[in-house]
């Protein structure tokens, strides 16, 4: 079977601003291109890294950025209602941020490690098998 492993925006943003962890993720991204891990991110994720980078640069350097990942050995996951759903789940029963919960959702329906630094994530540490990034 497959590995699969699911990257959240604190994973992508580290990357992108060789922030602490940023090795980690290339070594990830390494592994999907040569070994066949599959590394998958929600469209709403994406979403997240983009505005992020247009907030600290520009539209254009975000729209970079994306051309950049649309290169990468990531797939990047469409949301449907089943997403959706344990999404809404997810964030009714416990204190993250919205677009955190289609992470970590995306992460339960795979059976998935989810890739990030983002301390609310704790949580649900007892349901979502977690990589740790090193936080700023």
């Amino acid at each position: 079977m497959t590995m699969r492993k699911v990257l959240d925006s604190f994973a992508l943003i580290a990357y992108f601003e060789d922030e602490p962890g940023a090795a980690e993720v290339e070594t990830l991204l390494t592994q999907a291109e040569k070994t066949g891990v599959k590394l998958l991110m929600s469209v709403i994720n994406l979403g997240e890294v983009w505005c992020d980078i247009a907030r600290s640069y520009s539209a254009q350097v975000a729209e970079e950025k994306l051309h950049e990942v649309r290169g990468m050995a990531i797939e990047i996951i469409d949301v449907d209602w089943e997403l959706t759903y344990q999404a809404a789940q997810l964030k009714a029963k416990a204190k993250l941020a919205y677009a955190d919960c289609f992470a970590a959702a995306l992460a339960m329906q795979n059976n998935a490690e989810l890739i990030s630094g983002d301390p609310e994530f704790k949580q649900l540490a007892s349901q979502v098998k977690m990589h740790w990034l090193p936080q700023k």
